[in-house]
């Protein structure tokens, strides 16, 4: 029989081999290696493809599979198993993580990244090009002095359309003559080809002068100016210095949602996101970085 100094030497034996089974198991994935499904905001492709881009090179046996979709479908994946992540511009309610806590037994992670803007454009030839919010309302709700109809990513379900009803109409309904294209590029080609529309789109679809996608599609369609938050009388566009000092009035955050109950491959390229590196690519995205100082350096002009 074994004596009890011995049956302590196996019980320890048994939980070094446990805690080494469980640490170089396969299945769980790390920040360095893995597979993880996340469900993003359309509005936002551009960006989140890039912040990929990066970190797939640097840890070459990562994997993340995005699927870009309507802020409401990625809301709802919250409670699916396969969706680990997901990147909106809301953050859930305390009902709803109590929600997701009761149903799949994980307590969600949430934190902003980055501030982005609602781009207001308008065809080449349209010759206003400037609006109050109280103009941009009036269009909302057909009620604009001129025929201009508002074209969108979608009627329902969007993120760009839940904001322009939230915050700017204030519950009040859009007008029936309201357009959906399936895209933001959609909602440019529209633009661009009908004089009376007006289009609502994310920032970082049309804001990097360095992308030379988005540099041709200024070249179809102008971005308007709206008056400023605070300042009647002056206007502005969607750029980073307006976004970050809160001039511009279509101003939203860009947030993730994690459900992850270990330090997994999620928890690592969130924290990518919100590390110096990521907000820098928020920043070339022509974004407003949430955790990166944003400085302006005076340009000085030749005389």
């Amino acid at each position: 029989m074994l004596r009890k100094r011995d049956w302590w030497k196996f019980f320890l034996l048994f939980v070094l081999l446990a805690c080494r089974s469980k640490k170089t198991d396969p299945t769980i994935d790390t920040h360095e290696k893995g597979t993880i499904h996340i469900s993003a905001d359309e509005s936002f492709k551009p960006v989140i493809d890039a912040q990929v881009q990066v970190y797939e090179a640097d840890y070459p046996d990562v994997k993340l599979i995005v699927d870009y979709k309507p802020e409401a479908d990625c809301l709802n994946d919250l409670t699916v198993d396969s969706v680990r992540m997901i990147i909106v511009t809301r953050r859930i309610s305390d009902e709803e993580k109590a929600f997701i806590e009761d149903s799949l037994k994980v307590s969600p992670d949430q934190m902003m990244m980055a501030y982005d803007a609602i781009a207001v454009i308008v065809h080449p030839d349209e010759e206003i090009r400037r609006f109050t919010m109280k103009e941009i309302r009036e269009i909302l709700q057909g009620k604009f002095r001129k025929n201009l109809i508002p074209v969108f990513d979608g009627l329902k379900a969007t993120s760009t359309v839940r904001f322009i009803v939230d915050s700017v109409l204030h519950g009040d309904s859009l007008t029936g003559k309201a357009l959906a294209a399936r895209s933001s590029e959609e909602v440019i080609d529209y633009v661009s080809k009908n004089p009376a529309a007006v289009g609502f789109i994310g920032v970082s679809w049309i804001g990097n002068k360095d992308d030379e996608q988005q540099q041709s599609f200024l070249t179809r369609v102008r971005l308007a100016e709206i008056e400023c938050k605070g300042l009647p009388g002056q206007y502005v566009q969607p750029i980073q210095v307006n976004i970050y000092n809160g001039l511009y009035p279509l101003t939203r955050e860009l947030v993730f949602i994690l459900k992850e109950s270990y330090r997994g491959l999620g928890h690592g390229f969130s924290s990518f996101m919100t590390s110096e590196r990521g907000q820098l690519i928020f920043r070339r995205a022509y974004l407003a970085p949430g955790y990166l100082p944003f400085i302006v350096r005076p340009v000085k002009v030749r005389e």
